[in-house]
């Protein structure tokens, strides 16, 4: 998809929205839904009083998450993927904890690393590892063989099969499993935002909720989704740098 027909989905997309928006802010009077109008308008406002700073919270909470969990997860699962000795050691670990939800390890992570940053980020990069670790494993197993045999006839190194074989063909799905572990890591985020800190704009939603500020709340509500967007559309931009030759294939 090129980008101006990119952008148009977007639009059409943000339109379908916003018009089941208004329309179930009319339909359900009770509920003091805002409309979208109301919300735009007192969005800057709830900005300056600072939801910015809520918002460069998060960020950084998921971006220190991802780069840890990610950095942490990429050489285990590439080597996993290729190395049958290492993967009967990595997969029972994965088969016992990947099914867990990871939430309920939040508790653990507050009594670990208390109630700042550092649990978050933790509890965040733990299920990203996960994530991770597991496609790259599966994408690296898949590189074909005979692409392997014709590297090493090549009188190619084993960081020479990883570098120009093993790497570029995994990383499509890294990005993938990136963009899903995104929404995941926002999703736990927003609950463990949501009590015991005063930042972050899961606290930030919880905060205006507690105080019967519809609007505000959705004000922070459409300020996570920016979040989210902006770092769908980065990975997209990654993937197009880094797996352009997708294309040729």
């Amino acid at each position: 998809m090129n980008a101006t027909n990119k952008w148009k989905s977007y639009g059409s997309a943000t339109i379908a929205i916003l018009v089941i928006w208004w329309g179930f802010s009319y339909i359900l009077p009770n509920l003091n839904l805002p409309t979208p109008l109301q919300v735009a308008i007192s969005f800057p406002k709830v900005i300056k009083e600072g939801l910015w700073w809520h918002f460069l919270v998060s960020f950084y909470r998921v971006a220190a998450s991802i780069l840890l969990g990610t950095t942490l997860a990429l050489p285990i699962g590439l080597i996993a993927g290729r190395s049958d000795r290492l993967n009967k050691i990595v997969s029972p670990f994965i088969s016992l904890l990947y099914p867990i939800p990871k939430i309920v390890f939040l508790p653990i992570f507050i009594l670990l690393f208390g109630f700042g940053d550092l649990s978050k980020i933790a509890l965040i990069s733990f299920i990203i590892f996960f994530q991770i670790v597991v496609t790259t494993r599966d994408g690296a197993k898949a590189v074909s063989q005979q692409m392997i045999i014709a590297m090493h006839s090549l009188n190619a190194g084993n960081w020479d099969i990883y570098r120009h074989t093993v790497i570029p063909a995994t990383l499509p799905k890294v990005f993938t499993a990136l963009r899903i572990t995104t929404g995941t890591a926002i999703a736990v985020l927003f609950f463990a935002e949501s009590f015991a800190t005063q930042a972050g704009i899961g606290y930030a939603i919880m905060n205006f909720w507690g105080r019967f500020d519809q609007v505000g709340m959705f004000c922070g509500i459409v300020a996570m989704a920016f979040l989210g967007i902006i770092y769908f559309e980065f990975w997209d931009l990654l993937e197009k740098t880094f797996c352009g030759w997708t294309k040729l294939v």
